[in-house]
């Protein structure tokens, strides 16, 4: 039961019973210790005698508070990719329009960010869309959690999945995952290329390279490549340890990354390393 996160029934000095929630961090021959969940002033160790125990079970672990953040919360990071980004509210829906990155318009950077209901019409909202990047001579695209709502309501209004493309949003504990990288990563002489807000890691003459970005206290990773003559090497790790490294020098404390759904090798890659699937994206393209 050390380490692990129960509730414990135990009784009081008057009779009662009273219920801890929290972490077992010790067992002793008369007594245990509950790390006990709860705002400060509430948190903290409980001594509790055996004798007093009544009754006692494991309980799932605690959700992070990444996972408590919304969809919508942790796509509107994603802003901070690029340099030049244009918005427009549209009800409770982000339009969004930015130039070529790396030689190509990104999707997450020209599609409405659509992850609840947009607060208007929706045959409005659907109209908006078409509308907002017609004008900008581009293809209607709206971001949506797949398998929502939003995405079946929007079906019949004539958005479709675009067929490729679905990617999870992963998010990761900035100090647990670097640990990890670190851990594990091959020695590899390294260079970042540090610029306000930004950074590009480069290892191996260039064989392996990645990009971060800081929004606040979250760290973006995103263009991470490997050479595929260069791969199953480590390097991929040791971009991502330079990357987390520089990040936590920011005091950024959640990574998040995309990675595509049929990417079988990134994605056991970044589970390998404490990144846990929080949504998973798709594109709808309008017709």
């Amino acid at each position: 039961m050390v380490g692990q996160r129960v509730v414990v029934r135990h009784l009081l000095p008057d009779g009662r019973a009273s219920d801890v929630l929290g972490t077992c961090t010790s067992w002793g021959p008369d007594s245990l210790t509950i790390d006990r969940d709860g705002p400060p002033g509430q948190a903290g160790p409980v001594v509790i005698a055996l004798a007093d125990v009544v009754t006692g079970k494991p309980v799932p672990p605690r959700a992070s508070v990444r996972s408590r953040v919304s969809p919508q919360e942790v796509e509107e990071h994603v802003a901070a990719l690029w340099d030049s980004v244009t918005t427009e509210p549209l009800g409770q829906w982000l339009l969004r329009a930015s130039p070529p990155h790396g030689g190509r318009l990104r999707r997450r950077g020209n599609s409405a960010l659509a992850m609840h209901e947009p607060g208007i019409g929706w045959a409005d909202a659907a109209f908006g869309v078409r509308r907002f990047y017609e004008a900008l001579e581009q293809t209607p695209l709206v971001q949506v959690q797949r398998g929502s709502d939003v995405e079946q309501t929007l079906a019949p209004l004539g958005f479709a999945p675009m067929g490729d493309g679905d990617a999870h949003a992963q998010l990761a504990s900035v100090a647990r995952a670097l640990r990890s990288v670190r851990a594990a990563a091959p020695d590899v002489p390294a260079t970042l290329d540090e610029r306000p807000g930004s950074a590009m890691a480069s290892l191996a003459s260039g064989a392996a390279t990645g990009r971060g970005v800081v929004s606040g206290d979250w760290l973006l990773v995103e263009s991470v490549v490997v050479d595929a003559s260069e791969r199953r090497r480590g390097l991929a790790t040791a971009v991502l340890a330079e990357l987390l490294d520089w990040g936590a020098s920011l005091a950024a404390t959640t990574a998040l990354l995309h990675v595509e759904t049929d990417n079988d090798g990134a994605i056991a890659l970044y589970e390998r390393h404490g990144f846990v699937t929080h949504h998973t994206n798709r594109y709808l393209v309008g017709s």
